[in-house]
């Protein structure tokens, strides 16, 4: 029988093994749209929505959605458009880094092309990847989501939450889908790429409906009652 140090040094080792072997995620919040229809910038709504008589948690969906990116990446990016200047306080005061997309009129996927360009530029090789038009997902469904990326089977290029039948954010992207991403023309959007790669993604069931939750006009922002609590660390 092996000694209590002998089995103690090969955990240890076993566990640093499998560290090394986890891709180095680096989160990625796409921030560059116009908000056109909101009328405000989305990325600096409060979050969660104040009740009546109440005061604002201070919050807000962006400063938000890095809190939550944070916990679970070595760094976070957030694209901006040119709404760069209004939100670079927020970002720099969370920790995280700015990136600005020099063409956001051409879309959503070009922001993802930014982003995913620096991901690769700062030594990362995977990203976890949301939009700050939405809640941000609670601490458990990214622990799942995460936990469902480190065992992922070979050839499973991207982890999506699923609610309800309904894909949403944030996503798992490994080196793989990043490059299919990167080598799309600007043209495309991210649902073709998907779908052209679909034996590549697992779908990952999650009991949280922020993750397909978008939050486009006034109105729903309204809905977000104050019953939108923020969710607990813990949650």
């Amino acid at each position: 029988m092996k000694s209590a140090p002998y089995t103690d040094f090969a955990l240890s080792f076993c566990y640093l093994r499998f560290m090394a072997a986890m891709p180095r995620l680096c989160g990625v919040i796409l921030a560059a749209g116009e908000s056109s229809r909101m009328g405000t910038d989305k990325a600096l709504l409060p979050w969660p929505p104040a009740a009546p008589g109440t005061a604002a948690s201070g919050q807000t969906f962006l400063s938000a959605a890095i809190e939550s990116l944070n916990a679970f990446s070595e760094m976070v990016l957030v694209v901006a458009g040119e709404n760069a200047s209004n939100i670079a306080p927020v970002v720099f005061a969370s920790g995280a880094d700015l990136v600005t997309n020099p063409a956001p009129q051409r879309g959503q996927f070009s922001s993802l092309q930014v982003g995913l360009h620096e991901v690769l530029n700062h030594g990362r090789d995977a990203a976890l990847v949301t939009l700050v038009d939405r809640p941000p997902a609670n601490t458990a469904t990214l622990q799942i989501l995460c936990d469902a990326f480190a065992s992922a089977e070979y050839g499973k290029w991207a982890i999506v939450p699923e609610y309800r039948g309904k894909h949403g954010h944030p996503v798992l992207l490994a080196r793989e889908m990043i490059e299919a991403f990167l080598k799309a023309a600007p043209t495309a959007n991210a649902q073709d790429i998907e779908h052209q790669n679909q034996q590549h993604i697992e779908y990952i069931a999650v009991d949280d409906p922020a993750v397909t939750l978008n939050v486009d006009t006034p109105e729903d922002y309204a809905a977000l009652s104050s019953s939108a609590s923020p969710r607990s660390q813990s949650s």
